[in-house]
């Protein structure tokens, strides 16, 4: 590539042990500190760029919470804190929360709402309406559905796509998903190149196929620490990335598609 391009790390967990965790179908995670994120990745900024050495230049990003934070935020906030106004939050909440506490939460950076759907601890499927659109009314958030897209029927399809904003993780998962993930995705979903160590479809393809459809709709990320994947993330994921897209596609896909729906802006 003639010059970096600036990453927006779109999917990535902060795992703090000062922090509660809850123990989810019997697993806890290592920790996985904003330090040890940062010493991962190169530090912030795009001096090394994409697939370049000296770092993946990242540049911001999205702390997500994982089904075994529950619905704590404290270690969201803190992450937030050091990590700068570049990165925000993806949290999970009961039905219950309060207005106050959901603009409290967006005051600290918290700027999406995360159901959970493949590994439960989380706001139930059934709260997935309600919540979304009184989140976004509230407070602009969109949600985020860690689902296998296998799983999605017209019923459900129909309930995703009229959500206000909404985005899909690690590409819905599976290569038999694809055909119901298109048609969201024909439909304004926006959709995480995640995980590329747990998914079970080949990434160029999916990639390929979305972008065909909505270049706008493609967001990259690391999934680091990687918690519970058979792969954790390595840096040839990101070649793969590079490797299927062109260069005006990556510009979209590394940085402005994911700094537009999370910070409202493009590169400055």
């Amino acid at each position: 590539m003639d010059s970096p391009t600036p990453v927006f790390d779109a999917h990535l967990h902060i795992i703090d042990p000062k922090h509660p965790l809850v123990e989810n179908n019997g697993y806890l995670p290592d920790p996985f500190t904003v330090e040890d994120y940062l010493m991962r990745v190169g530090g912030l900024g795009i001096a090394g760029g994409l697939g370049i050495a000296g770092g993946l230049g990242i540049a911001g990003g999205a702390v997500v919470s994982g089904s075994f934070q529950g619905f704590d935020q404290c270690f969201l906030i803190d992450a937030l804190s050091t990590l700068g106004p570049d990165f925000v939050g993806v949290t999970q909440l009961p039905a219950d929360t309060s207005d106050d506490r959901i603009l409290e939460l967006d005051r600290n950076g918290v700027r999406a709402l995360r159901f959970n759907v493949a590994r439960g601890g989380s706001s139930a499927l059934d709260d997935l309406d309600h919540m979304a659109r009184r989140v976004h009314d509230l407070a602009g958030w969109h949600s985020e559905l860690y689902i296998d897209a296998r799983t999605i029927d017209e019923d459900l399809g129909h309930r995703i796509a009229g959500l206000p904003a909404v985005s899909i993780d690690h590409f819905g998962m599976h290569s038999d998903g694809l055909p119901a993930l298109l048609k969201l995705v024909e439909r304004g979903v926006k959709v995480k190149a995640t995980g590329f160590g747990r998914i079970e479809l080949d990434p160029a393809t999916a990639m390929r196929a979305i972008v065909d459809v909505d270049p706008s709709a493609l967001m990259v990320g690391t999934d680091l620490p990687s918690t519970r994947a058979p792969r954790p993330f390595e840096d040839s994921d990101f070649d793969i990335i590079r490797d299927t897209l062109s260069p005006e596609e990556l510009t979209a896909v590394c940085w402005d598609n994911a700094a537009t729906f999370y910070l409202g802006r493009e590169r400055g």
